[in-house]
């Protein structure tokens, strides 16, 4: 494959992984946000890591924040290709399960110790090395699927079989909030002060 082609794929794999020039809210298909999440990682999963897709592409579009999806399946991703360290297998599953979608993220990494499996999901909590993480990406990954698409995620994690999964209503209101904490009439009165 020419390195013209492959540029031009990576620009269009960009495209579609932030909506450039779409409705922030919309109809979209998880599966085209899952692919292009893939393709940006796809210098990192060339290299001893093998890539399976296991997509019920009979699941429907779901409505939901593209952009901030695709931030959790780059956190969830990269997580799991760093637990790896360049060897293992990525697999990344879809299935409708009644009025949701439900993504699975796994890896066949080392694993997350049970004395730090709850509280992964604390802001600047980090299982990495000094300067190698932030402690912020599944705390993010987190409040997107949990405050702003009314989902869940759950992780579950041995030696050689760690999965996060991630439960979107496939029909949801527009309106939720990233951080909900805020009351409605301390908003309001900020924003009529501008």
């Amino acid at each position: 494959e020419s390195a013209s082609c492959r540029i031009s794929d990576l620009v269009q794999a960009m495209k579609q992984y932030t909506y450039m020039d779409q409705a922030q809210f919309q109809e979209i298909d998880v599966h085209t946000g899952l692919d292009s999440t893939l393709k940006i990682f796809g210098h990192q999963t060339k290299k001893g890591i093998e890539v399976r897709r296991d997509y019920d592409h009979s699941l429907p579009k779901i409505l939901a924040y593209a952009g901030e999806l695709n931030q959790v399946w780059t956190n969830l991703i990269s997580n799991a290709i760093d637990a790896m360290d360049g060897s293992g297998v990525l697999t990344i599953s879809t299935r409708r399960d009644g009025p949701e979608a439900v993504i699975t993220v796994a890896d066949t990494g080392p694993g997350i110790p049970a004395e730090i499996r709850d509280r992964i999901f604390e802001p600047f909590f980090t299982s990495k090395p000094a300067g190698q993480g932030t402690g912020l990406g599944l705390e993010i990954a987190r409040r997107i699927v949990v405050n702003r698409h009314q989902g869940q995620i759950t992780v579950e994690s041995r030696p050689g079989d760690t999965r996060f999964e991630i439960r979107i209503p496939i029909e949801q209101r527009q309106d939720h909030e990233l951080y909900p904490s805020e009351p409605d009439q301390r908003r309001e009165t900020a924003l009529q002060g501008v």
